[in-house]
């Protein structure tokens, strides 16, 4: 970012470059690693015939939900993403228990919602130790948000299998593979192409939303703007300050520049839009807007964060840079936007919120109707949006 913006003059090009490229898909990129991770573990347990036995053993316990061990693997299999989970279950033979094994699923914290955790737990949740050190706090956060999706996930499919989705649970028959080590090599080509669909994916939609985002974030211009603050700067120059005094105050005149463009662009003027239907939740028009930028898909709320809080330009610290500026975010009155609660509600309303459009598609595909994916959205928006409301509300 730096040195993209060292080469080209101030303009439009190099703002798009830095402040909509970089920063939205570099701040995606930068939690490959920790998605890597998870990916390996869970091919670890693929491989070695682990999974099977599993699904077995918790046969009884799902059967508690009204599902079977059928839906077990589909449902881990979205803890990567709910797209192949969701259609893993066409080995589940009972119509009912398929579908509420689909709706189910997305409850699952897949790996695009580990940024967004990773970003807000790093930023709002205290780095503390407890029992000698071995427990930490952000640690049992993130496991708390693991469990409230499991929790979701599961209640959701209890409350369909006695409502609408009400019916008998087939009996569950499986073969047992025999226990083996897996193969390295085998584990590593597929790891490398799951970390090979998550670039493409940061590539192309992640990629083209944070171009979107940028422009409606940058235009229009309005030349008053520019004229007031050109003015302000020939003052700060010409004043009797010393050299660091005249340093400060012309950062401060950038700073406060690009909020006036960004609250008068398109973006700003959406997010102000909605800004009323999220103030209950402690949100300002600049989260309202990221959030629904991030409709299409969830972790496109760190790429948008980072193109309207400009960090394109923080070298390899687009992470911690980002991470700052929401830690000093206020309002116009001078509090804080970004306070524990309203954090925690954030995080809650990413744990039930259906934002990801792939997953609505493969949804209307495995089902034959706009039906189940019309009403999961609306069935899980309205959960995010009731449990950040009460975190928010309760915790102030």
């Amino acid at each position: 970012g730096e040195w993209v913006r060292a080469l080209l003059p101030d303009g439009a090009l190099a703002s798009m470059l830095v402040d909509g490229d970089i920063a939205g898909v570099g701040g995606v990129i930068v939690f490959l690693p920790q998605i890597m991770i998870l990916f390996a573990f869970i091919i670890f347990l693929e491989d070695s015939g682990y999974m099977p036995r599993v699904a077995f053993m918790v046969d009884r316990l799902m059967r508690s939900v009204g599902l079977s061990g059928q839906s077990f693997i589909p449902m881990l299999s979205s803890f990567a993403c709910a797209v192949p989970g969701i259609m893993a279950t066409r080995v589940i033979p009972e119509r009912r228990d398929r579908l509420a094994t689909i709706l189910a699923a997305p409850f699952m914290t897949c790996s695009a919602r580990l940024p967004v955790y990773a970003l807000l737990i790093g930023a709002f949740v205290p780095n503390r130790h407890f029992l000698g050190g071995t427990v930490n706090l952000q640690g049992l956060i993130l496991l708390a948000l693991y469990m409230l999706g499991i929790l979701g996930g599961v209640l959701t499919a209890l409350l369909l299998k006695r409502t609408m989705l009400r019916g008998p649970t087939p009996t569950f028959m499986i073969e047992l593979p025999p226990y083996r080590l897996p193969s390295w090599r085998s584990m590593l080509l597929k790891l490398l192409e799951r970390g090979r669909i998550f670039l493409v994916r940061a590539g192309t939609v992640i990629f083209s939303v944070a171009i979107l985002v940028w422009a409606l974030a940058y235009f229009p211009r309005p030349a008053e703007i520019a004229g007031t603050f050109a003015a302000e700067r020939e003052a700060v120059e010409a004043s009797a300050l010393s050299a660091s005094e005249r340093e400060q105050q012309l950062a401060d005149l950038v700073v406060a520049e690009s909020g006036a463009y960004l609250e008068q662009s398109w973006l700003g003027r959406l997010g102000h839009f909605v800004a009323p239907a999220f103030a209950p939740l402690g949100w300002d028009w600049k989260l309202s807007a990221a959030v629904i930028a991030s409709f299409p898909a969830r972790e496109i709320v760190v790429a948008s964060l980072g193109t309207i809080y400009a960090v394109g330009d923080q070298g390899d610290n687009l992470e911690g840079a980002l991470r700052e500026r929401l830690q000093t975010a206020t309002r116009p009155d001078g509090s804080l936007v970004y306070t524990v609660p309203m954090a925690i509600g954030l995080m809650i309303f990413y744990v039930f919120c259906l934002q990801c459009a792939a997953t609505i598609a493969v949804m209307r595909r495995e089902t034959n109707s706009w039906r189940w994916p019309v009403f999961a959205w609306f069935y899980m928006t309205g959960l995010g949006y009731l449990g950040a409301l009460l975190v928010f509300q309760l915790g102030s």
